[in-house]
């Protein structure tokens, strides 16, 4: 079998490879392996369940709901709620254990389970290796050890979520938002109801789109991955300013007032000297991948600021915040973690302080952004080399060090095998995108030489 976990919990086609079976199934062994690592000792446990508004996450619920009860745990079901506030709910309400079931970003057909720690954070990935081991083992013959009686967790529903959380949005805000006409896009996703509520108690004044879901239209066609919704929805409104989330709003992204896009690369620089000011960029630090653009990082050197860059992945830039008490981090797809007001990636909050530092500044989306210049940037996928070798074949080294002498201090090469296919991206960028395209172009056919 296969790793179920991938770098953000269990995720395929609902009712295919996600099943009731397997929800079920994951959701009694989390609690026996809670259990035997002593996260329940000495209380009666519960978990908080959440869930975006796809169809297929009522019935994957109701699992998930029956597994941990029969498992012994208290469940507290949130309903539709953002990824970010299933999260901060199993911090504050003292939970052993949350659960999200979404596919994020995915089409409706895929979802997905995603479980928290106590306090809100990510399950450990040696908690997520026995969970499966564990659900594999009873899947094939042992039986479970099932309480009975009163020792059977008992399933209430939790009303107050969307509250707490909002109120959590709003006690975090440095500045109201009063003055600013905002067009939210939520994807017809988890945060349909939370952030209209909470930019609008904000102070703003807000015109919603795809905020209406119906269980089938979970990023279709809007959203934080298709932008152009927003965009004419920004210029024909007169707003100041456009925010995205994808279907879970763990992610945003952004639209300045003249309907260009402002990325997750951008958002960090205008936060980063923001909190600079306010003295909470703890070490003058931003965290983010080896794939934010070159301008990103120039930006930053002009400011004053440091960057760390780690490997491609929101968990990776999360390790490495938690590692040496960063405040902020995130990546260019819109994943932005503030660590002082939340456990992972918060679009709601991301939005809310992007806004409120226009609010605050008085200084357009665009002009704010325009702190950095995104460099052009050419990604090349080679399919079917091997990819093993990227590391160690000279031709290659000799190739990418002759690409990043004619590309000079303006320009960057990188080589990146692919997690899950037997191809290697080339990405390139370059003060000119002609140059980028020419570079990356010959380092291509370098790769199909060299690893062919």
């Amino acid at each position: 079998m296969g790793r179920l976990f991938g770098t953000d919990g269990v995720r395929g086609v609902a009712n295919a490879d996600l099943t009731v079976e397997l929800a079920l199934g994951l959701s009694v062994a989390a609690a026996h392996v809670l259990a035997e690592a002593g996260t329940f000792a000495g209380h009666r446990p519960k978990a908080v369940v959440g869930r975006d508004p796809r169809a297929s996450g009522e019935f994957l619920e109701a699992a998930v709901v029956a597994g941990l009860a029969s498992a012994g745990v208290d469940v507290l079901r949130v309903g539709v709620l953002p990824t970010p506030a299933v999260a901060h709910l199993t911090g504050v309400l003292g939970a052993d254990l949350g659960v999200m079931l979404s596919a994020s970003h995915n089409a409706m057909p895929d979802n997905g389970i995603k479980f928290f720690a106590r306090g809100g954070h990510k399950l450990a990935d040696e908690l997520e290796d026995r969970i499966e081991s564990v659900y594999e083992e009873h899947r094939t013959g042992a039986p479970w050890d099932r309480p009975t009686g009163a020792g059977v967790g008992r399933v209430t529903p939790y009303t107050e979520g969307v509250e707490q959380y909002t109120a959590h949005l709003l006690g975090v805000l440095p500045n109201r938002l009063d003055g600013l006409k905002i067009v939210l896009d939520e994807a017809h996703g988890a945060a349909s109801r939370v952030s209209p509520a909470a930019f609008a108690r904000a102070g703003a004044e807000i015109v919603t789109i795809g905020a209406e879901p119906d269980g089938l239209n979970i990023n279709e066609g809007c959203g934080s991955t298709h932008l152009d919704l927003l965009k004419a929805a920004v210029v024909e409104q007169g707003a100041d300013l456009g925010i995205a989330h994808d279907g879970d709003a763990d992610r945003c992204l952004a639209v300045d007032h003249t309907g260009a896009e402002i990325d997750g690369d951008q958002i960090l620089a205008v936060l980063a000297l923001g909190m600079r000011e306010r003295g909470v960029l703890r070490e003058d630090t931003v965290v983010a991948t080896v794939m934010s653009n070159l301008g990103f990082k120039l930006a930053l050197e002009r400011e004053g600021l440091s960057l760390v860059q780690t490997a491609v992945g929101d968990r990776y830039v999360l390790e490495e915040m938690k590692r040496h008490g960063f405040a902020l981090g995130g990546e260019q797809s819109g994943h932005v973690i503030i660590l002082d007001h939340a456990t992972t990636g918060d679009g709601t909050l991301t939005g809310l302080l992007l806004a409120a530092r226009v609010a605050e500044t008085g200084r357009s989306l665009a002009e704010l952004a325009g702190v950095m210049e995104r460099l052009p940037q050419v990604l090349v996928n080679v399919p079917d080399v091997d990819k093993t070798r990227v590391t160690t074949s000279a031709e290659l080294a000799t190739a990418v060090a002759e690409a990043e002498r004619t590309l000079g201090a303006t320009g960057r090469v990188l080589l990146r095998p692919s997690g899950t296919e037997p191809l290697v991206r080339v990405m390139v960028e370059a003060a000119d995108i002609d140059q980028a395209r020419a570079v990356a172009a010959r380092l291509a056919d370098v790769v199909k030489s060299a690893l062919g």
